[in-house]
């Protein structure tokens, strides 16, 4: 879980170890088979209309965006507990809402860090408009967020539990 406060984002134990793991690997291996790569491509001959090479140095260059962006996440993070099961909305949570009220138009969010964001569910970050409406309130509750166009919504707070993966 994360969740994020000024300069300081809070991680559970596992995701700092799972951040952490994926910083070593692109550090050490990942970096080797990257310079591997662009040597091979490099042998190929003219560099200007050589494919293999500019695809390696586009994916060494976002591999290295990713290195940096590890770097200063671990560099600031705190570990701690994932949230407790309070009531409350909190990052770390599994949030499901209902939009306008309606119990039949429900969305259900983690609350975490983009950082921590997977493919099982949906992830909204508490600074973005509609996790900083629903951080910290109560399970019945209706929040307000400001929509892209400057108009505001509400919705109400079904549930809240401790994403658990």
């Amino acid at each position: 879980m994360t969740q994020t406060s000024e300069n300081v984002t809070w991680l559970t134990q596992e995701a700092y170890d799972q951040l952490k793991a994926e910083l070593e690997y692109l550090s050490g291996p990942a970096r080797a088979e990257i310079t591997e790569k662009i040597q091979a491509a490099r042998e190929e001959g003219d560099l200007k209309e050589n494919a293999g090479y500019h695809a390696a140095k586009e994916e060494q260059g976002k591999q290295e965006l990713r290195v940096r962006q590890l770097k200063q996440l671990l560099e600031t993070a705190k570990v701690g507990e994932a949230p407790e099961a309070n009531g409350t909305v909190a990052p770390g949570m599994v949030v499901t809402i209902a939009f306008d009220g309606d119990p039949d138009d429900t969305l259900s969010f983690l609350l975490a860090s983009r950082e921590y964001a997977s493919g099982d569910i949906e992830t909204y970050s508490p600074q973005s408009p509609l996790g900083s409406g629903v951080n910290g309130k109560k399970i019945g509750a209706d929040a307000e967020y400001e929509l892209p166009n400057g108009k505001r919504a509400s919705v109400k707070i079904l549930d809240a539990k401790p994403y658990t993966g």
